[in-house]
């Protein structure tokens, strides 16, 4: 079974180089300790055929993830023309790899380790946990025909 829908406008080579290219935050969707959907925008990287997040073992979301491992998550600029990537997914917290996953997080988003910003993430970083979801589905769509016509 493919995990690319079928209506799909990019094919999964596509969409695995949108995911690896786009450095803007995922909106991942669990549910909160309530029973109610819960949406934040965490930094993530795409590798072999999953999305990697970091944050703290301590954290709400972590804490949400735990309880229920099943995802939403989205990657889309808010600027036009508007195309992007969404599926759903499960999760599994991975806290052995929290540091490895924050470090190639700040080469990605920061691109380097040295600001104070990333050295203070990384001081902090104790108790880090990898986020790694794996998508069940996957689809995309891509209005730059349309909105460029």
């Amino acid at each position: 079974m493919s995990v690319l829908k079928a209506k799909s406008q990019w094919e999964l080579p596509q969409i695995e180089s949108f995911l690896v290219d786009t450095e803007i935050p995922v909106k991942l969707a669990c549910i909160n300790g309530a029973g109610r959907p819960l949406v934040c925008s965490l930094w993530y990287l795409y590798d072999d055929g999953a999305i990697w997040c970091a944050t703290k073992a301590s954290s709400d979301v972590a804490g949400f993830l735990k309880d229920s491992a099943d995802c939403g998550f989205e990657v889309a600029p808010e600027s036009m023309p508007y195309k992007g990537v969404r599926g759903q997914g499960r999760v599994t917290l991975m806290p052995d790899a929290g540091l490895p996953v924050l470090l190639r997080l700040l080469d990605r988003y920061l691109g380097t380790r040295e600001s104070a910003f990333a050295k203070w993430l990384i001081d902090q970083a104790h108790d880090e946990v990898a986020i790694k979801i794996e998508p069940d589905w996957l689809t995309s769509w891509d209005f730059t025909k349309r909105m460029n016509a």
